[in-house]
Order: C-alpha cells, then sequence, then structure tokens
C-alpha cells in the first residue's frame, strides 16, 4: 500500500492491546495512531487520529462494542474488524456485529500468550482499510414474499454456495430471495467453530420460508433445507445416494488455507452432482473456492459470482471471474433471482 493503514486499538485489556500492538509492529504497512481502555477514549482519538480502522473488543465496561459500533456506523463510518471471544456468547454478539455493518470478526486467543496471539488480524485490517462501510445495501423487506418461479425447486437438485469476508450479509440477502420449495442449499462460510452454529440460528430465526442449521455428518437433504458448514477441523462435502444428497463432514487438512474449504464443497459437488447443481461465490478475501466452482461448471453445473460493485471483499468472485468459473457474473441483490431462472434438469 502507498501509507500505512493507521488503526485505533480499543480494548479494555492493556495485555491486549499490547499484544495486537506487538503483532501489528511486524507489520511495515501498519501503525497503531491510538489505543483505548473503552468507548469513551475511543471517541476522543477517532476525532483526534482520524483512524483509517478500528479493532474493537466486542465486551467491555460501560458502552459496550455493538452499542459504539453502531454509533460508528450510523455517525461516522469507518472499517471496524471485532475481536471476539470464542464463546458462544462471544460468537452470537459477532454474528451480530457483522449484521450490523463490522468488516470482520478475529477470534480473541483463549490463551494470550506468545507473539503470534493474534497472527491474521494484520491481514483483515489492510483489507478493511480498503473497503467503503458507507456503501451499505438495504435490507430487503422481509414482509414480501420472495417471488414464486413455476418450476423452481425442480428444475436443479442442489445449489452450493461459498463466501468469506462480508458474507454474513451477502448470505442472508441471497437466502431471503429464495422461497420454501428450494432445492437444497449447502453453504460455505469462512467461520470459526461456534460462530457457525450462531450464524445458522439467526437465520433460521430470520427467515421463516427455509429450513436453516448447521451441516450434519449424514444427512439426507431435502427441498427448503439449508446447511451451513460448521467451522473446526472438518470440512463439509456432499455425496449422493440412491439419487438424493447427502452432507458429509470429512475430517482433513486445510485446503486453500481454510476449514472448512470453499473449494472442497465445490469440488464434491462437481463429483457427485454435475449438472444438476448450481454454484455461487460471494465476496471474500483470497481464492478458496474458485477452482471449485471451475471443476462445477466443468461438470456442467450453472455458475454465478457476485459482481465487484457489490462486494465487500472483490477476491474470491474476482479470481472465479478471471479464470472463467463464473457463467455469469451478478450483482448481490440479484442473485436469488438470477438463481430461480437457471435450468439444469
Amino acid at each position: 500500500m502507498e501509507k500505512p493503514v493507521r488503526v485505533l486499538v480499543v480494548d479494555d485489556s492493556r495485555t491486549i492491546r499490547a499484544l495486537i500492538k506487538r503483532s501489528f509492529g511486524q507489520n511495515p504497512d501498519i501503525v497503531v495512531c491510538g489505543e483505548a481502555a473503552n468507548p469513551i477514549e475511543a471517541r476522543d482519538l477517532i476525532i483526534q487520529d482520524q483512524p483509517d480502522v478500528i479493532t474493537l473488543d466486542v465486551e467491555m465496561p460501560g458502552m459496550n462494542g455493538l452499542q459504539f459500533l453502531e454509533k460508528i456506523m450510523r455517525l461516522r463510518p469507518i472499517p471496524v474488524v471485532m475481536v471476539s471471544s470464542l464463546t458462544a456468547r462471544g460468537a452470537d454478539t459477532a454474528i451480530t456485529a457483522l449484521q450490523m455493518g463490522a468488516f470482520d470478526c478475529f477470534p480473541k486467543p483463549s490463551s494470550v500468550v506468545g507473539a503470534d496471539a493474534f497472527a491474521g488480524l494484520a491481514r483483515l485490517v489492510i483489507q478493511a482499510a480498503r473497503s467503503h462501510p458507507v456503501a451499505r445495501l438495504p435490507r430487503r423487506d422481509p414482509a414480501s414474499p420472495p417471488r414464486q418461479h413455476a418450476d423452481w425447486g425442480h428444475s436443479i437438485g442442489l445449489i452450493a454456495i461459498g463466501a468469506s469476508t462480508g458474507g454474513v450479509e451477502a448470505i442472508e440477502e441471497v437466502l431471503s430471495g429464495f422461497p420454501a420449495q428450494s432445492p437444497p442449499i449447502v453453504i460455505c462460510q469462512h467461520m470459526p467453530a461456534l460462530f457457525t452454529a450462531s450464524f445458522a440460528n439467526r437465520l433460521d430465526q430470520k427467515i421463516a420460508a427455509l429450513s436453516i442449521g448447521e451441516a450434519r455428518d449424514g444427512e439426507v437433504l431435502a427441498p427448503g433445507v439449508v446447511r451451513i458448514a460448521p467451522g473446526g477441523d472438518r470440512h463439509t462435502v456432499v455425496e449422493r445416494r440412491d439419487g438424493r444428497y447427502v452432507t458429509r463432514l470429512v475430517k482433513s487438512p486445510p485446503v486453500s488455507g481454510h476449514c472448512p474449504s470453499v473449494d472442497v464443497l465445490f469440488g464434491s459437488v462437481a463429483r457427485q452432482a454435475g449438472n444438476d447443481a448450481l454454484g455461487i461465490i460471494l465476496t471474500g478475501m483470497g481464492q478458496d473456492g474458485a477452482e471449485g466452482l471451475l471443476a462445477m461448471r466443468h461438470a456442467g453445473a450453472q455458475t454465478i459470482a457476485q459482481d465487484k460493485a457489490s462486494a465487500v471483499v472483490y477476491g474470491m468472485p474476482r479470481i472465479a471471474a478471471e479464470i472463467g468459473a463464473a457463467s455469469r457474473i451478478v450483482p448481490l441483490c440479484q442473485i436469488s433471482a438470477a438463481a430461480m431462472t437457471v435450468h439444469t434438469r
């Protein structure tokens, strides 16, 4: 980058702030312009130091991170990376933060020792500095039911979706456009363990037309069912048995730097579903999913990639487009409608 990213570190723990600063100190593209123990201190430093990105602890005394995030996004939008504990409560709060406009959430290590405690946070901060949080997409009116296509749910047998940074809002937008009798849908969203369960539960509460939950090993998929790959050390894949699709959880090393991996999911769909499937790749850093989507297209599946203008991070869909994996490039707000025009059978 031409000049270092200026970061404001907000956390009530002096130890955590020191570890984050030490981690950033190893990267010449980042400079810590200030640190604050609470949102009151942070508010003054935002005005004084004009940071490019804020790292924000979720749970702090007084005004918590979510309350402060709401004020930031409403009054002075700045890219925010939330730092959240790997607990059920922390995961649920992190999902709320992402829905409110946080760029991403970084899992706070359970044992804060060593220089590598916050390895990976610098990469998120640099990507966040390139985002534009003011450009928020309008939410779909939940009172408006999706328009039902006459043969939707019968024209294709399976949908596979992959996403990373920015995917929480993007996946909700896409799923909100699907009716109850949609084909089975399997999703890989890069998230730590616990976060995916909270994400699935939140979506299930908000989108009444679909049955949404974490993927389970050996589950037979049915119309209207959405399954999200659990975070952790297992990849989610799809098998075909007796003409029906089944999810499998397979323990193996990360692929494309991720577990679960979009490439692994898409690759299994290419082999098991072939031209009976639709693949959709959404916003995200890196290139996970691009090769898998290309395998799906080569197997005869229809494929869609989110366009640059609507992506929080134009990484995964960009690579997919560049290698010819996407048969269509579509704005986020039109993806569900475009999907319902696909015919593979």
